[in-house]
């Protein structure tokens, strides 16, 4: 089995727990568990873009875009929890 191969299998897995986090982010019984959703959704994109760009040979390139999307979607998780701590009622 040839390594584009291995990488093809990793990121089917990868789009199936996308697709997984996606119903969590939607679903998710609290705020809470949806901003958790958000992360493991943000670091499966990350795995992802990496993935993509082992297939592509410019690993380099997608490294740089998963590094930005990793210290966008941090900085987002961080304003949103800060933003829900002072909320009384956010269990919908």
């Amino acid at each position: 089995m040839s390594p584009e191969q291995i990488f093809r299998i990793f990121l089917g897995i990868e789009f199936l727990v996308v697709f997984l986090m996606l119903y969590r982010v939607l679903k998710g019984p609290t705020v809470f568990d949806r901003l958790n959703g958000l992360a493991v959704l943000g670091t499966n994109t990350i795995v992802i873009l990496l993935l993509y760009g082992f297939l592509e040979k410019r690993v380099n390139m997608f490294v740089d875009i998963a590094i930005s999307y990793g210290i966008l979607g941090f900085v987002t998780l961080v304003v949103l929890a800060k933003y829900f701590e002072g909320k009384e009622d956010i269990e919908s």
